[in-house]
């Protein structure tokens, strides 16, 4: 009963985590389903045959909306990166809390393992010093992981906010600043996922670790071992699917600004054409002059 009621507190939070983390992924797969249903053709930029008023009208009901365009194929990728980046946030502080052992899991806000603890005496203190020095080795990802999600997932919140017009209004340098932030996102995304299970698989390589197994792996703590943990995992994995996201952002962002580079063409093209006409009269159409007879 009592081993039970221990393994009841242990998972408490974990649960609570990934509880989280379906919440969000549900959330995700719900905008991944919207950009597929979405047409693959590219954003509409205002011709001069829409500039009849019924046309215009028209217009403005059903493209004028800030919604549409937030939730482009541009603006649906970047949206999954925020929850994307909100899930690596959630699995870092997990790993975190279920890696900590005693010393450290009651002020985080977790389970308290003091309360039906096997541990007694000398065994005890020895326990809380090698939590202790776990915890001091594993700081390094919950202080560097943390502000490092929290600061792509803010950045890319504010390029969602930020794209509730249409591409041809927008400023340049946002596009570009988009571009450049994803493009840029991807690599340090891997890089980091790579950095970060190196480190974890080197804290856990330690003698400091191994001691800590086996004095949990002793009174029945057979889920406190050296092994990349379940939540230090789901950290990578949904770190390589940012990192996808803003791989697939990149490419849709650049298309916009070609298409948008192509549009300002054209509207330049016409413009042009319209002085030569004001300034060539000759080449208006011969039957705007003719009567009847």
């Amino acid at each position: 009963m009592d081993s039970g009621r221990k393994r009841l507190k242990t998972h408490v939070p974990v649960s609570l985590a990934f509880l989280s983390v379906f919440q969000i992924s549900w959330l995700m797969i719900s905008f991944i389903v919207i950009f597929f249903r979405s047409s693959s053709s590219p954003p509409y930029y205002p011709r001069e045959a829409d500039s009849h008023p019924s046309h215009a009208r028209e217009r403005v009901n059903h493209s004028d909306s800030k919604w549409n365009y937030i939730c482009s194929r541009r603006g649906i990728i970047l949206i999954c990166a925020v929850l994307t980046n909100a899930l690596v946030l959630i699995c870092v502080v997990a790993a975190q809390m279920v890696t900590s052992g005693m010393s450290s899991a009651a002020s985080m806000g977790g389970f308290n393992l003091n309360s039906n603890i096997n541990f007694e005496g000398t065994e005890l203190q020895k326990l809380r010093e090698l939590d202790m020095q776990y915890n001091q080795m594993r700081a390094p990802s919950i202080y560097g992981g943390i502000p490092f999600s929290l600061t792509f997932g803010i950045v890319s919140l504010l390029f969602v906010v930020s794209g509730n017009k249409p591409p041809h209004r927008m400023s340049r340098k946002l596009l570009f600043g988009a571009l450049v932030f994803q493009a840029v996102g991807a690599v340090v995304y891997v890089v980091a996922v790579g950095l970060y299970l190196h480190f974890m698989i080197k804290v856990n390589s330690t003698d400091v670790c191994k001691q800590r197994e086996i004095l949990y792996s002793r009174n029945g703590y057979t889920w406190m071992n050296c092994n990349v943990s379940g939540a230090d995992a789901a950290v990578a994995l949904f770190g390589l699917i940012t990192a996808i996201l803003y791989i697939a952002g990149t490419v849709l962002t650049f298309q916009t600004i070609q298409h948008v580079k192509r549009y300002l063409q054209e509207q330049k093209r016409r413009e042009e054409e319209k002085k030569q006409d004001r300034n060539n009269p000759q080449r208006a159409p011969l039957w705007a002059e003719t009567t009847s007879v």
